[in-house]
């Protein structure tokens, strides 16, 4: 029930983030840590995955098209390629509280983003070629540093910037999942040095993926209609961001178990080295699993 409770989950946000040629890192990553699974370990990496995966399969329509921009987004996606793994590397030396933090910020920050854009006209002019790489850079680092520590391909920052760069809808969805989907797969190869692979789990979720960038990325180029699909994005996006903020503020570490002198002369010092051992891996166990619900 949990797993078919998650694969719908992902296959919704796969179909509505694959529009906006986002890969919905930030729905996968807290969906799969609330059912369960560890953050750093199982849910960032799965995350960046599968946020790889779905722009991927959205870009093939995008490029039918004939709405990516290849050479204004190279740079960008060269600098994020190389700065993902690198965020990667760091999101174990940062607190679960002040990743989760972390998180919740920039997801709003995309959210007031989404619904300000949904108000205005589509641009006329693009800026020039070299500009748009200048700012590319550097846009293209950042996103793919902060995106690769906190499991998300980026998209969330690449999008705006990019309809400010003078981007139509469209084009910036498409351009994006350009972008995204090599930071994705550079910041996944970086978390699973650490990471764990849960294979039934990783089957089930990829499929989802699969269904939805596909139909998602249909309805984009036939269909949808930007305002009303952002506005929707920027809701969900702010529902997270509350759950986030909630699970980091209530987040209680694992306490350290402090053993007394083998001499003290306590109840746990008169036992045989074998019963002591049983009644140490008895109360790990039982931290651990308070941990886990937490």
């Amino acid at each position: 029930m949990l797993y078919a409770i998650v694969f719908f989950i992902i296959a919704i946000a796969s179909f509505i983030f694959a529009m906006l040629g986002l890969g919905g890192g930030m729905v996968y990553v807290p969906v799969l840590n609330w059912a369960g699974f560890d953050m750093v370990k199982v849910a960032i990496p799965l995350g960046l995955l599968l946020n790889g995966l779905n722009t991927l399969l959205v870009l093939i329509p995008f490029a039918r098209k004939k709405l990516v921009d290849w050479k204004g987004g190279m740079v960008m996606a060269v600098t994020a390629l190389i700065a993902a793994p690198l965020g990667a590397m760091t999101s174990d030396q940062v607190p679960v509280q002040t990743l989760k933090i972390l998180f919740a910020i920039m997801v709003v920050a995309a959210a007031v983003r989404m619904i300000w854009s949904a108000k205005k006209a589509e641009p006329e002019n693009m800026m020039p070629l070299g500009k748009r790489s200048l700012i590319g850079f550097f846009v293209g680092a950042f996103a793919g540093f902060t995106g690769g520590m906190l499991g998300l391909g980026g998209g969330f920052i690449i999008a705006p910037i990019l309809m400010m760069m003078g981007y139509k809808t469209k084009e910036a969805a498409a351009t994006t999942a350009f972008v995204v989907t090599f930071s994705s797969f550079s910041g996944y190869l970086g978390h699973m040095v650490s990471g764990e692979t849960n294979w039934l789990l990783t089957g089930i979720v990829v499929i989802a993926v699969i269904i939805g960038s596909q139909l998602g990325g249909r309805y984009m180029t036939q269909k949808a209609k930007s305002k009303q699909v952002k506005i929707i994005y920027a809701i969900v996006l702010l529902l997270i961001a509350a759950k986030m903020t909630y699970g980091a503020l209530t987040y209680q570490p694992k306490q350290k178990e402090n053993r007394p002198p083998a001499n003290s002369g306590d109840e746990t010092s008169m036992l045989s080295p074998s019963a002591a051992n049983n009644i140490s891996l008895n109360h790990s166990t039982v931290s651990a699993d308070i941990f886990k619900m937490q």
